[in-house]
């Protein structure tokens, strides 16, 4: 007998049983008792208290006004939002094409006031250059077995970066060291790509702080993270693009921000972090 661990999505549909059952139970209430009041059968409160089945929205605003608990209703019903859209699988995703997987983020990116971003071994998208994001994507090609549209991805890449100079925006970017060290294609474009970090550190709508490798640290992040003003965070794996908008979790998310930014260097410590990989590269 084999046994398969739940998905992500099957999780948050558990802790969301969870929490109705935590919320019924507060108000003292039985399961047949909410079921008469929202004139249900007695098996689907169960069924929604076990993850089996996930509540709709609308189920989720009647439990809550029947257990007298409206002020749960906004972080319930985002949390339904989230397990309906929280694995998009980027097999089908890129099954048009690279390019339209570049372009899928824009309007996100237009509507966002407040980017604050993480990542641990990879420069962010926004600030690549043309050959280190034509180095990361064909890897990702072969590996994704997706439509051959190299050219035409990295354009749609280096076209959103225009967000950048948008008024009224701000880019917060915490770097591990080990972004600058990981190497996409040769030393060169590593090089020139640090150039580039450089001249984007001097942008002034962007605030790009780097944490030391050999630092002793408040906490680790497991993986790099977005978090587009306070409404959502995006994540990826190696097969999947999460989207978190519970606004507990990312409040959480943003918690992990702000302790992670406490030990990185900022300014002209952040540019000789930067200078002393470059450095280096030069040498290699």
């Amino acid at each position: 007998m084999t046994t398969r661990p739940p998905s992500p999505a099957q999780q948050v549909a558990e802790e969301l049983g969870i929490r109705l059952r935590e919320i019924r139970q507060g108000a003292a209430l039985t399961g047949r008792a909410l079921a008469a009041q929202a004139g249900w059968h007695f098996t689907k409160v169960s069924r929604m208290e076990h993850g089996v089945k996930v509540a709709t929205e609308e189920e989720i605003r009647i439990w809550c006004r029947i257990c007298r608990a409206e002020d749960q209703i906004p972080d319930l019903v985002a949390t339904v939002r989230a397990i309906q859209t929280m694995y998009q699988e980027l097999r089908r995703q890129t099954r048009a094409g690279m390019k339209r997987l570049m372009r899928a983020p824009v309007p996100l990116y237009e509507r966002t006031r407040r980017f604050r971003i993480y990542e641990h071994n990879v420069i962010p998208g926004l600030f690549q250059t043309p050959a280190y994001a034509r180095a990361m994507l064909t890897f990702w090609f072969g590996f994704l077995d997706a439509p051959n549209d190299l050219d035409e991805a990295v354009d749609a890449r280096m076209d959103r970066q225009r967000v950048i100079h948008s008024r009224g925006k701000r880019f917060d970017v915490l770097l591990e060291e080990q972004a600058l060290r990981t190497w996409f294609g040769t030393a060169d474009v590593q090089a020139e790509q640090l150039e580039r970090l450089l001249t984007v550190m001097s942008h002034p709508h962007v605030s790009l702080r780097i944490i030391p490798l050999m630092i002793e640290r408040p906490c680790v992040a497991s993986t790099g993270f977005w978090i587009y003003d306070d409404a959502m965070v995006t994540l990826e794996t190696p097969t999947a693009s999460l989207e978190v908008t519970r606004p507990r979790e990312v409040e959480l998310y943003t918690r992990m921000f702000e302790r992670l930014a406490t030990v990185a260097r900022k300014g002209q410590a952040a540019r000789e972090l930067v200078l002393d990989v470059l450095g280096e590269l030069h040498r290699h």
